[in-house]
């Protein structure tokens, strides 16, 4: 048989011994978190088998869980239009993006210099100042990057090693919407993101806005290393108070799980 087929029959069984003897004890719980997925997949404009199975059986299952959240951040927030520019958001958060972005281009050598020194073989690297609020005691000083902003929870510096890519995933929660900003894009068409059915080019526009509980993966394939600064700044929404309070509980979970989540990197400081 296929590998990959073998695979794929294993997930739906396990599943399936899951969600079988759940629906005779706890059938509306079931059905209810079956609802909730399936409203929650279908906002993606092109949904594929690998799209379904990685939601309801692979790194997409946290997603699934919090969907009841997520949809219901959805209610109290702006219409979610997946990608934006900054002339989407409101102008607080426009000028909390521009001011971390400045202050990632101006120390843009020293950057490059700390993971130089600490990334070694690693494929990927996440030189972290910020997570969900929690100062991360780096020990590169960027003053505006330890400012207490309203709106930008996390900041931090992905870095990818040449030829490096991530698998189709999905983030967690829709609290947050992820701010994105290439360092020094290559001429290449072979250093992207792709999100849903849309593909971003860093060649053609270095700073790129998404909501990360959308289908997505990034992708370095040529021979130089990737910089982006890599935020969270909390979505525009009608709640503020409620928000805050979502968001604090969230950075608890966050900074527990965030070694969990983030695997296959290096925390650098």
């Amino acid at each position: 048989m296929d590998p990959l087929l073998s695979k794929r029959l294993r997930r739906v069984g396990t599943l399936a011994l899951i969600l079988l003897p759940a629906l005779y004890f706890l059938p509306l719980l079931v059905l209810f978190y079956i609802a909730c997925g399936i409203v929650d997949v279908s906002r993606h404009n092109k949904v594929t088998y690998d799209l379904v199975e990685k939601y309801f059986m692979g790194n997409g299952l946290l997603t699934w869980l919090l969907s009841p959240f997520n949809l219901l951040a959805d209610l109290f927030s702006r219409k979610n239009i997946g990608i934006y520019r900054p002339e989407d958001l409101p102008p607080e958060h426009r000028a909390e993006i521009e001011a971390c972005v400045a202050a990632f281009r101006a120390n843009g050598d020293q950057i490059k210099q700390r993971v130089a020194e600490k990334l070694g073989n690693s494929k990927r690297g996440m030189l972290t100042f910020k997570w969900f609020n929690a100062p991360q005691d780096a020990d590169l000083k960027i003053p505006e990057f330890e400012r207490d902003y309203r709106y930008i929870k996390t900041i931090a510096v992905s870095v990818f090693n040449t030829r490096e890519r991530t698998s189709w995933h999905f983030g967690p929660l829709r609290l947050t919407f992820r701010v994105l900003c290439n360092l020094d894009p290559i001429d290449s068409r072979d250093v992207l993101i792709k999100v849903d059915d849309k593909t971003h080019y860093w060649v053609d526009d270095p700073l790129f806005i998404f909501d990360d509980t959308f289908f997505h993966c990034s992708i370095n394939d040529v021979d130089r290393v990737r910089y982006c600064l890599f935020m969270d700044i909390v979505r525009p929404n009608h709640a503020h108070a409620l928000f805050n309070r979502a968001v604090d509980a969230a950075a608890f979970i966050s900074g527990s799980l965030k070694t969990m989540f983030y695997k296959n990197w290096s925390f650098i400081r």
